[in-house]
């Protein structure tokens, strides 16, 4: 299955030439960044199984990277740590995020696709937020890759330092191993101090 180029085959239709799609990795993790990437495509740009990042396997989707980043007319991507999800929430830090990535283009966008993400007070370009967009519009499919494996080779990175943890695997989510970790080893400065699991150890902590 590939996501579709009919949002995009519209807008230029209606004039647009620069179309971005937008997505972010990260939102459900106990731990880590939230990472958002930006992309523009070419207006002739074809991949066939381009589709949502969660839909690929690693293998597919480090393919897929290769091709966008050869392919693609700008690529922008912008982290947000752990820290200050902890300050802002991460509704608001993945749409910091976003926004980040946007200004990190090196070709100003004129239309910005967004996965199920409102825009408003974000950006003055104009925007359409898709539900399911990561698996409907090949832009969006492109940023969710992007992000995804982004965030992935960072986690993995990370595992060095934290091995006892298991990052390199479970990319910070709660899986059972990850939660089984925490309890034994404590809580890290990459996990976030405001997520149920990590608060319940910090609290246990100090009693």
């Amino acid at each position: 299955m590939t996501a579709s180029n009919e949002f995009e085959k519209k807008l230029y239709s209606l004039g647009f030439k620069a179309i971005c799609g937008i997505d972010e990795a990260g939102r459900g993790p106990i731990a880590g960044p939230v990472v958002a990437a930006a992309v523009i495509l070419k207006p002739d740009f074809k991949a066939k199984g381009l589709n949502d990042s969660k839909t690929l396997s690693a293998k597919k989707r480090q393919k897929m990277l290769k091709i966008i980043n050869d392919n693609a007319l700008a690529v922008g991507i912008c982290f947000v740590s752990p820290q200050e999800i902890d300050q802002i929430n991460i509704l608001r830090a993945t749409k910091k995020a976003m926004g980040c990535a946007i200004e990190q283009l090196k070709l100003k966008p004129d239309f910005i696709l967004a996965d199920f993400v409102d825009l408003t007070g974000l950006t003055k370009i104009p925007f359409e937020s898709l539900v399911k967009g990561d698996s409907r519009s090949i832009s969006i499919a492109a940023a969710s890759i992007v992000a995804k494996e982004t965030r992935d080779s960072y986690m993995s990175l990370i595992d060095k330092f934290y091995p006892e943890y298991g990052f390199k695997t479970h990319k910070g989510y709660p899986t059972k191993t990850h939660l089984k970790a925490l309890k034994k080893y404590g809580v890290t400065p990459i996990h976030r101090q405001t997520f149920k699991p990590v608060k319940q150890v910090i609290e246990k902590t100090a009693i």
